[in-house]
């Protein structure tokens, strides 16, 4: 019963964080976290079935949204359509659409710019390649990128790159020609 309480609270916490998506406030739903959480208490889930839950509800919520239902026929909707789902998770959609439902702002505009991803975070180390297994010594500096990228779904992904100094600095050099461009916008 614990691990199932635990279960429904994540996925409260899920379903909050997609309307905050929806409203973007916050640029997407943090999947992995969201897994890691869950794995950590003891329940059984991977990234992918969290992602796919996760654009359900994203769907149901944005779908709700743009035909402006009230909980009860998002409720009844639901249950029409799937009868399989958990009482406890239907509890879940029913509370979180009933307190933050009406806030979701679904435009035409909003829709047409969630074609394209959105940048989250960036974090960078500067390490050397000191030996490998064909060359004793080295010494090869590099710069290891992370980035995190909502994509439209809402779904953050980790990505990341190493560059050697050459290329770093044309990075760096297109970065400053951008920042050049908005400065005269």
């Amino acid at each position: 019963k614990f691990a199932l309480r635990i279960c429904f609270k994540l996925f409260s916490l899920q379903c909050e964080q997609i309307i905050q998506h929806l409203n973007h406030t916050i640029p997407g739903v943090n999947t992995a976290e969201l897994c890691q959480r869950m794995q950590t208490s003891g329940i059984e889930i991977n990234v992918g079935d969290l992602e796919k839950i996760a654009n359900i509800i994203s769907f149901l919520f944005s779908t709700a949204a743009r035909n402006s239902l009230s909980t009860e026929e998002l409720v009844t909707t639901l249950g029409n359509a799937v009868s399989t789902l958990p009482k406890h998770a239907v509890q879940v959609i029913r509370h979180v659409w009933n307190e933050r439902g009406k806030s979701i702002n679904v435009s035409e505009d909003s829709r047409s710019m969630a074609t394209v991803g959105q940048f989250v975070d960036i974090k960078w180390k500067l390490g050397v390649a000191v030996s490998s297994d064909s060359c004793r010594s080295l010494k090869y500096p590099y710069v290891t990128v992370m980035l995190k990228v909502a994509d439209p779904s809402g779904q953050i992904t980790d990505k990341s790159f190493e560059m050697t100094i050459p290329q770093f600095q044309n990075f760096f050099r297109q970065f400053k020609e951008m920042a050049a461009v908005l400065e005269t916008v």
